[in-house]
């Protein structure tokens, strides 16, 4: 039986992500993909709108410009989440999906 928060596609969330090149672990905002088993498939999202990405803007209801990084998807645990800053409008989520098929096709080339 499962207990808790469900979270879906789209929700962006903060959470404690701890970077590849150190040890450390920082509270950073993040896209979920999608959820199974109490682990959460994660996008993360950067303010350095000088990064390749999909764009996030105050609009969508980022507190800041940001890119969403294909390139930098991970899974954490439900438990690393502190909570759901907004949702991803259907526009917006479907087009984060499209460009992450494409990736993932151009593997298989």
């Amino acid at each position: 039986m499962r207990h808790g928060k469900v979270y879906k596609s789209g929700d962006v969330v903060l959470a404690k992500v701890q970077f590849t090149d150190t040890f450390e672990i920082k509270i950073r905002p993040v896209i979920v993909l999608f959820e199974e088993f109490d682990n959460i498939v994660v996008a993360g999202v950067t303010s350095n709108i000088e990064m390749k990405g999909i764009p996030l803007t105050k609009k969508d209801g980022a507190a800041k410009d940001s890119v969403i990084k294909l390139n930098y998807i991970f899974t954490i645990s439900k438990h690393m989440i502190s909570k759901i800053l907004f949702s991803l409008t259907p526009e917006k989520k479907k087009l984060v999906f499209e460009e992450l098929v494409k990736r993932l096709e151009n593997l298989t080339r």
